[in-house]
């Protein structure tokens, strides 16, 4: 991924946007049927350790068929922001890689994983553009402990593509001679490793102030000769899977048309085309409205994955989608716990559906603890790995808010079966009686007045009662009785370094928040929507505050009003306003 120019650690995986990008973005997409991909068998936690081990040694035979040696990398996951952290492996926060690290991906279920690598900051900026021979070693010893637990394993040339790959248009012949110099290295480094090794030209290419033509000339002339070097090397390069990316790997038509007239022109059987999928941007960073996996974020998804599969897949050439994810980290909040497990259910089904392969983005234990190589959060794994064979039901909501005093009413959700049959809602090990606790129409089930009251007890604000709605497949989708009362916000100062506003929360959640001046127009960093990112904002439930963060707070214009807006999903709104004068913030509760 291209994080933000930056040496902290990137947790929450934010690009460079710029306004181009962004216009773009939310009018013609996002970054980014056929053969399904076959499923991974469940990982057996009581198979013998001997055997586990004699099986992660096992040679893997790569299929000769270029589908099917893809389809056999599936599932697939991102050994992110670590060899290609900058300027070191841990400088943005993942311990050291071991042997251990592919042990445990392995008894995951995972098959493949792909290995982004930052080769500058290792690099001699000037001809010959020599690789440090220690980290050179490195990354080979990384790949190769992952290629014995019998693990497919893609490499790159990753944060390059930004730090000097992108200045091709001002300095063409220096930046091509770096770039081939890098891949005569590595190509010769690895090239007799087996086919399981796979290669990828360049991460996410782009091109400084450059016309769209030249920016198919520079990415048609680095495929081609990363495709030249490497065949040219010998070994197993003469016929290893390589890999080839469109123009910031995005799935606009254009893009898929060019780096699709690329392979064609390399007659090369054994190319596979590579795009990434960070979903529809204003949901995937809760920005300009966009707090819900809606119907325009659904149709992002499937009308891209249809115009890759259409490109590619259907004209018999495999689809490797080397990160999959959200532009912001999964539990942080930014995008709503249900909203993001209806998106993850939605485009692993995708890529199932379109014949992709595809690979999780996980930058600092987003998704395994580095550590342990465990799933953080046990929900998360039970949805994706379920996804891997067969769809999950979901629901409108994952939350039913509740009054904290007076009447409860009866409650309806909009049910997504996905295929699946509804067999029933339950509290723990006992199911809620049809007609008396809920009744379904359709696919409206509705959660009666009587159960609602008694499942929300003493109604003490916060999570009163956890359902599960069970479908005849796949994971249940979880339901959170939550009793509320107005949230209230309080007087606060402090700096453009952040401001810290108290908030009895009261049971509710915060959906996203709208900022404007005086005159309605937008207050943020984003001028084009009075919408900002939920990113800017921090709502801690269990302090009891609300932190406004600096990014927002310094682009604000001097001793210039701000009203806050803050949208609850109950359907709540509370207002507050900030005041910036130099360094000095002053909020004050409505």
């Amino acid at each position: 991924m291209n994080d933000a120019q930056q040496t902290a650690p990137p947790r929450n995986r934010r690009p460079r946007w710029t306004t181009g990008l962004v216009a773009a973005l939310v009018t013609a997409g996002s970054l980014v049927g056929g053969t399904a991909v076959a499923a991974p068998a469940a990982p057996d936690a009581a198979a013998a350790p001997d055997a586990a081990a004699k099986d992660r040694h096992r040679p893997v035979r790569v299929p000769g068929d270029p589908m099917a040696a893809v389809a056999a990398m599936q599932p697939s996951w991102n050994l992110g922001n670590t060899l290609d952290a900058l300027p070191d492996e841990t400088s943005w926060g993942n311990p050291l890689t071991t042997k251990a690290t592919f042990d445990g991906l392995k008894a995951q279920g995972f098959r493949s994983v792909r290995i982004p690598v930052s080769w500058y900051p290792h690099q001699s900026a000037t001809a010959p553009y020599t690789i440090d021979p220690a980290w050179m070693a490195r990354v080979k010893q990384v790949v190769d402990w992952a290629l014995q637990d019998g693990l497919y394993v893609e490499i790159n040339v990753h944060h390059d593509s930004w730090q000097w790959i992108a200045n091709m248009p001002a300095d063409h012949d220096d930046v091509l001679a770096r770039f081939n110099a890098t891949w005569q290295q590595i190509a010769t480094t690895f090239k007799d490793e087996p086919r399981t090794l796979l290669m990828e030209s360049i991460n996410e290419p782009q091109f400084s102030n450059a016309t769209d033509a030249q920016k198919t000339q520079y990415l048609r002339e680095l495929n081609t000769s990363f495709h030249r070097i490497v065949r040219g090397s010998g070994g197993q390069n003469r016929d290893r899977l390589l890999v080839l990316p469109s123009e910031e790997t995005n799935n606009a038509q254009h893009w898929l048309d060019d780096l699709a007239t690329t392979m064609g022109s390399l007659r090369d059987r054994n190319l596979v085309a590579t795009v990434h999928y960070y979903s529809w941007y204003p949901f995937s960073v809760n920005i300009a409205n966009g707090p819900t996996y809606d119907a325009t974020a659904q149709a992002d998804l499937h009308d891209g994955f249809a115009r890759v599969h259409d490109t590619f897949v259907a004209k018999g050439i495999p689809v490797y989608v080397g990160e999959v994810g959200l532009l912001t980290s999964p539990y942080s909040g930014v995008v709503e716990r249900g909203e993001m497990l209806k998106y993850f259910e939605h485009v692993s089904y995708e890529a199932r559906a379109n014949g992709f392969t595809t690979a999780l983005w996980d930058a600092y234990n987003d998704f395994l603890n580095r550590s342990t190589m465990q799933w953080m959060v046990p929900e998360m794994k039970a949805l994706i790995q379920a996804s891997w064979r067969t769809r999950s039901g979901t629901a409108s909501s994952d939350n039913v808010f509740v009054p904290a005093s007076g009447a409860v009413p009866a409650q309806t959700l909009t049910l997504n079966p996905n295929g699946l049959s509804f067999t029933g809602v339950w509290q723990g090990d006992t199911p809620l009686v049809p007609s008396r606790d809920y009744t379904l129409s359709g696919n409206q089930l509705t959660l009666t007045a009587a159960a609602l009251t008694r499942l929300a007890g003493d109604r003490a604000t916060g999570v009163n009662a956890t359902l599960e709605v069970r479908y005849s497949d796949g994971v249940p989708w979880k339901l959170f009785v939550r009793s509320y009362e107005r949230p209230v916000l309080s007087d606060a100062t402090g700096t453009t370094d952040g401001l810290t506003v108290p908030t009895r929360f009261n049971g509710s959640l915060v959906a996203d928040v709208e900022s404007t001046y005086a005159d309605g127009s937008a207050a943020g960093p984003a001028s084009w929507t009075t919408y900002q990112s939920f990113d800017n904002y921090r709502a801690d439930y269990g302090a009891d505050t609300t932190t406004v963060k600096s990014d927002f707070l310094k682009s604000l214009k001097d001793d210039a009003p701000v009203t806050l807006t803050f949208h609850f999903w109950t359907g709540a709104t509370v207002t507050y306003h900030l005041t910036k004068s130099g360094n000095t913030v002053t909020g004050t509760a409505s």
